[in-house]
């Protein structure tokens, strides 16, 4: 699953799309990585959340989700968990494409809100 996840970096940002020949917003991008491997998740960030088990930060494993806190609301972005306090998402229009980012970056660790598995 994270093979392919990580084959989809550069993949252009676009809200409300789920596909890599349209572009993914965060949720959509999650969805699409997901529903690839045959496991169904809601569409959106707070459904994920509200839908699925939670994780204690220290306990993160590959394929987990990971949830932040980057509009006021704690469900606001999700990503997927790779390894070494590093995930991948679709970030933003403004940075453009799905990238791997780190739970150390001062931006995402500070807007941690929780993990949930899959």
């Amino acid at each position: 699953m994270l093979s392919y996840a990580l084959s989809l970096q550069g993949t252009p940002y676009h809200y409300g799309k789920s596909s890599p020949e349209e572009g993914f917003d965060c949720s959509g991008f999650v969805k699409h990585v997901y529903e690839h491997q045959g496991i169904s998740l809601p569409r959106t960030v707070q459904g994920m959340a509200e839908s699925l088990t939670q994780v204690p930060k220290n306990e993160l494993h590959s394929g987990d989700l990971v949830f932040f806190n980057t509009n006021g609301k704690p469900f606001s972005h999700v990503g997927i968990y790779v390894n070494n306090d590093e995930f991948i998402h679709a970030p933003s229009q403004s940075t453009g494409k799905v990238s791997v980012s780190s739970l150390k970056n001062r931006y995402w660790g500070n807007r941690f809100s929780c993990a949930r598995r899959p």
